[in-house]
């Protein structure tokens, strides 16, 4: 009886919370360090608290945010990560600004319309014929840019003039880009914890034969997260429409990647089921600061992209070690 019950002190021990709190005291300390090295490098970089680099900094993070957003509920739900949200963002900027001579209100729904129809078309096909997340990314990203290249002859889309205008408005002084991304991170984090498609898609992330064996329709949670993922790189599409006053491909590439590392460095688990919107916004803030930090300090693209590289590396190595 002595031995069962110091078995039974020991598996209580082990349980959920206890790993909680055994990961919790693992990884804080490392992150609190990580940041606080952040911090004091953004403090000494000349130039990261002016300004232009605050507003830079703001924009920067704003769109990359929006995609990232989206990006954190496929990770969610299991699939990894999305090669194809770039292209998507692309393709909503392209839609806004061909069709701003029919009017703002049309154009910012018809780029939201097809930047989610274009996306839950891969979610469908990901969740019903179970599919491999990653492989139909890429192919969705050819097809995405060979229609988009075709239909607009490789040429930039410019906007009706002064139509998107209202896009670079700044309201007490922040962008509204910063606004709709700090809205998009509330919605996000409401759905994620507080409605039950939010409770599907964690349960799917965590196990997919529980989830269906509880009688989730694991094909219709998939494409809905698909759905909304587009839902908010039409967003960010949008955005970039109304910064530039046009639309091309271009302007899409790097936002996957940038999310991608953005959701990574935030703690949501590459295997799904665990993290959330609220850390996927700390990790893009993290992500932008060290991209505008680099900027300043005059490094070339190639060695942000380096940079960036080790950091999410490093995100995925601590998420290894934390779950071991």
């Amino acid at each position: 009886m002595e031995i069962a019950r110091e078995r039974g002190a020991g598996a209580a021990a082990t349980g959920p919370r206890s790993e909680w709190i055994v990961r919790i005291g693992t990884g804080f300390p490392i992150r609190f360090a990580g940041l606080s090295i952040l911090l004091v490098l953004a403090v000494i970089t000349p130039g990261f608290t002016a300004a232009p680099s605050l507003l830079s900094l703001i924009n920067t993070g704003s769109l990359i945010g929006c995609v990232a957003v989206g990006m954190t509920f496929i990770t969610l739900s299991g699939n990894i990560m999305s090669f194809s949200l770039g292209a998507t963002t692309g393709v909503a900027a392209i839609v806004c600004a061909a069709l701003s001579g029919f009017g703002a209100v049309p154009a910012l729904a018809s780029a939201i319309a097809v930047a989610i129809v274009v996306s839950a078309a891969q979610g469908f096909i990901i969740g019903y014929f179970r599919a491999n997340p990653i492989i139909v990314s890429i192919a969705a990203l050819a097809l995405i840019h060979g229609a988009a290249e075709f239909a607009t002859g490789s040429k930039t889309i410019y906007a009706a003039e002064n139509v998107l205008d209202f896009l670079k408005a700044k309201v007490g002084g922040i962008p509204l880009a910063g606004l709709v991304f700090l809205a998009s991170v509330v919605v996000g984090q409401v759905i994620q914890s507080y409605t039950q498609f939010g409770q599907r898609v964690m349960m799917v992330g965590s196990n997919l034969r529980a989830a269906i064996a509880a009688g989730v329709q694991t094909w219709r949670t998939v494409t809905a997260v698909y759905a909304l993922a587009g839902l908010f790189a039409g967003l960010a599409g949008i955005l970039i429409a109304g910064r530039y006053g046009a639309g091309t491909m271009e302007y899409g590439e790097g936002y996957d990647y940038s999310a991608i590392a953005g959701v990574l460095v935030g703690g949501t688990a590459i295997a799904g089921g665990e993290g959330s919107v609220s850390r996927s916004f700390f990790g893009v803030v993290v992500i932008a600061s060290v991209t505008v930090m680099l900027l300043l300090r005059g490094f070339e693209t190639e060695y942000q992209y380096l940079f960036i590289g080790l950091i999410v590396l490093a995100a995925v190595l601590l998420q290894g070690r934390l779950r071991a």
